[in-house]
């Protein structure tokens, strides 16, 4: 017999996360070091550069995914170092609205979202 599969709102169901750092002509460099310290202290996967507005998010970004097992010791580290940008973080359920417009986590200010550009 099949396992059943978790329940949407169940914690299991989180496949990994986010975090979005955003960035600007004038803090691309600090973006830029804080990429390179989060590639050097966590397994992580860095996305690439985005200088232009790309799915829902609003502005230059590049997207970080990590594995849910190393979420306790990121965060705190993302929000004493994130260096004055402004990064969102969300689960990844395999649900992309509810991911990005019901469970995220900002640190910094909070930007709109384009939710329809989801689907």
């Amino acid at each position: 017999m099949a396992a059943q599969a978790p329940e949407p709102s169940s914690p299991e169901a989180i496949r990994e996360y986010h975090a979005h750092i955003y960035y600007d002509g004038a803090t691309r460099r600090a973006a830029a070091e804080l990429r390179a310290q989060l590639g050097e202290r966590f397994k992580v996967a860095l996305g690439r550069w985005r200088d232009e507005p790309v799915g829902p998010h609003p502005g230059a970004m590049y997207q970080v995914a990590f594995a849910p097992e190393i979420f306790a010791e990121l965060l705190p580290w993302l929000m004493l170092n994130r260096r004055g940008l402004t990064i969102l973080v969300h689960p990844n359920t395999g649900r992309a609205v509810p991911d990005h417009a019901d469970f995220p986590l900002w640190l910094g200010e909070k930007l709109e979202l384009d939710i329809d550009k989801l689907g």
